[in-house]
């Protein structure tokens, strides 16, 4: 609060410094005009100081109403922002150019109560001679600054009247409406922070890419963003008017468990959304008062979809190959290539067959990245490699509780994961029947249903399945179903081996040379002549996966040998030169030595071994069993 000063020093002081000014007392009107459009700048950069004084100021006006008093406005330079009050003294105050534009201050119109009030910063009375100019010695004049919400002065408020008029409650007045004026600056200040605090809140949330609600402990919605109004796919009005018991059917479940104090994080929930029933990913967040108790809860929703996309590029759910990178040039090779090209971006389910190590994992891949869905997930089940009591779990998903063991919260399976993008069924032959039937009931009506759950989500998936087995045969043996290899058979596409597409042998030598003589920072072997046509004479039971393996111990010797480790099917066997004599016998003495030093090496540990030769510990042991090598 503004308090009147009742001592007289500024009036002293504020004729020292008109002095020093070289201010004549003769002088009549302000020192300083500024122009009109300049004068609009003014009024504009201190738009908020007229618009919160100018009630005050008319209500100061009109309560002296016919007193022969008007009041004035400047800013904080005391350029004169407004004038008003009766009309005879406005007359005499206009005749000395007291209009908006003029300066008020003490360096350009010597002492008043507008100027030295800015100069003192302090609430000042001027009555007659003690203005130092000699025209207004007619005059007594109440001023006091105007400070803003940080303490700094703005403007400053005068009231002049006839000198005969004086009263030191004029100043009091003045200084009352100052005080308003202040007070009513820093309400307006509070509540410009606190609107603008509020709209940048709300952007805030808006701009998550996440549905966010609060509601109450009873349920009522209290507060939503953009985002969830979106996912949910409902109106503004009609979710705040709604009750997340309504919107999420196990909400009890949900609060029982906050409640309990229990993290309810990532949790899978099914949500009524119009006539649907729909997986959204749920986080909730308790809202608690200062003393504990809880008061609201905040609630995050999930595009599901969405957040599958980043953990799948998190883990690495991304194929990574393309036909582009594809070495070949032999005919049955660029025949299944561009096959696969010409259907890569159907939605029909492919079949790939193949010997292992023909590289379908490659070509499905390929075919993913070839397509519309390249920028959605590629996700891998080897139905080979999972025992048969979880793959339900795992192509399906499962809901908490569904059986001893089971996540809390549950778990998305492969489709669900794979929603938007491609489902690669790898060794689709070693699928138990009864998992046949449910898969094929998937790929007829594109819905799954979680283990435990009787809720039905609809999935984009696109089918591609591979398998080294001759499924015509094991649908005659009974192994596996007739309608789903059907179903599966819709675009076939058969890998050749590479014994039938010798001439790529030397492209693929070469290029596997290129990338792991890079990968381990080693020296690049050239093979030709009798290596090379060894090579390629070999019938590469392991395909491409047997070749590179072998080219990865090349290029480890850093030079070809007289003789050397030959990865046979994810086995390893020694090649001789020609002279030496070559040929499956001497590949099967190779290896049988090469596997014994192995095991010398590692002090007979299996595991260890099994890892050096990059094969499988069963694998290992059918060998040594085969070459008569005892286990020390």
């Amino acid at each position: 609060m503004i308090l009147v000063t009742m001592a007289k020093d500024y009036i002293h002081r504020s004729k020292e410094r008109c002095r020093s000014y070289g201010l004549e007392t003769s002088q009549i009107y302000s020192r300083k005009f500024i122009t009109d459009s300049e004068l609009e700048e003014r009024l504009y950069e201190n738009r908020e100081l007229i618009s919160i004084a100018e009630p005050f100021v008319d209500q100061l006006c009109n309560f002296l109403k016919g007193t022969s008093f008007f009041s004035i406005l400047t800013d904080s330079e005391g350029c004169i922002l407004k004038v008003i009050g009766d009309d005879d003294i406005m007359q005499d105050a206009f005749s000395l150019k007291m209009v908006p534009g003029a300066f008020m201050n003490e360096r350009n119109i010597g002492t008043n109560a507008m100027g030295t009030a800015l100069a003192e910063d302090l609430p000042v009375q001027v009555s007659g001679d003690e203005h130092y100019i000699e025209q207004y010695f007619r005059w007594t004049c109440s001023g006091a600054p105007i400070h803003d919400q940080h303490g700094r002065v703005i403007g400053a408020l005068d009231l002049t009247g006839a000198i005969e008029n004086v009263h030191k409650h004029t100043l009091g007045m003045v200084v009352a409406a100052v005080n308003a004026i202040e007070k009513n600056l820093r309400l307006n200040s509070t509540n410009a922070q606190l609107m603008q605090s509020k709209l940048f809140s709300e952007k805030l949330i808006d701009s998550i890419d996440a549905g966010i609600l609060s509601c109450g402990l009873d349920g009522r919605v209290l507060t939503v963003n953009s985002r969830v109004v979106e996912l949910l796919g409902m109106d503004k009005r009609g979710l705040l008017s709604s009750n997340v018991r309504n919107l999420i059917p196990s909400w009890n479940e949900v609060f029982k468990a906050v409640m309990a104090d229990e993290e309810f994080q990532n949790r899978d929930v099914v949500f009524n959304v119009k006539a649907n029933k729909v997986y959204f990913n749920l986080n909730v967040y308790p809202v608690s008062y200062n003393d504990g108790t809880l008061s609201a809860l905040i609630i995050v929703v999930k595009d599901i979809k969405r957040v599958r996309r980043h953990a799948n590029e998190i883990i690495g759910r991304k194929a990574v190959y393309t036909f582009d990178k594809m070495i070949g040039c032999s005919k049955a090779f660029t025949e299944a290539v561009s096959f696969a090209r010409q259907v890569a971006d159907s939605n029909s389910t492919i079949l790939i067959t193949g010997e292992s190590g023909t590289g379908k994992e490659i070509f499905a891949q390929s075919i993913h990245n070839e397509s519309s869905r390249r920028d959605e997930a590629f996700v891998v089940l080897n139905c080979g490699a999972i025992p048969r009591t979880l793959i339900e779990s795992e192509l399906f998903g499962y809901n908490e509780g569904a059986f001893t063991g089971a996540k809390k919260g549950g778990q998305a399976g492969k489709f669900e994961i794979a929603d938007g993008g491609t489902l690669f069924l790898d060794e689709i032959g070693e699928m138990p029947l009864d998992m046949q039937v449910k898969l094929l009931r998937v790929l007829e009506d594109r819905v799954v249903s979680r283990v435990g759950s009787n809720n039905y989500t609809p999935v984009d998936v696109r089918i591609i399945a591979a398998t080294n087995k001759n499924l015509i045969d094991e649908v005659n043996d009974g192994a596996f179903r007739k309608d789903l290899f059907y179903r599966l058979n819709v675009l076939p596409i058969t890998l050749p081996s590479l014994r039938r597409r010798r001439e790529d042998i030397p492209l693929l030598i070469e290029h596997y040379s290129r990338k792991i003589s890079k990968k381990l920072n080693k020296r690049e072997v050239k093979l030709a002549g009798d290596n090379l046509q060894l090579l390629c004479s070999y019938d590469w039971p392991g395909n491409i996966r047997e070749l590179e393996n072998l080219v990865e111990l090349i290029i480890n010797y850093e030079k070809v040998p007289a003789s050397f480790p030959l990865m046979q099917g994810g086995s390893c066997s020694e090649i001789e030169t020609p002279q030496e004599g070559h040929g499956p016998e001497a590949l099967e003495a190779i290896e049988k030595n090469h596997i014994e030093k192995v095991l010398e090496e590692n002090d007979y540990n299996i595991s260890v071994s099994a890892r050096y030769l990059r094969i499988g510990r069963n694998t290992l042991y059918r060998k040594m069993k085969n070459y008569g090598i005892r286990y020390v």
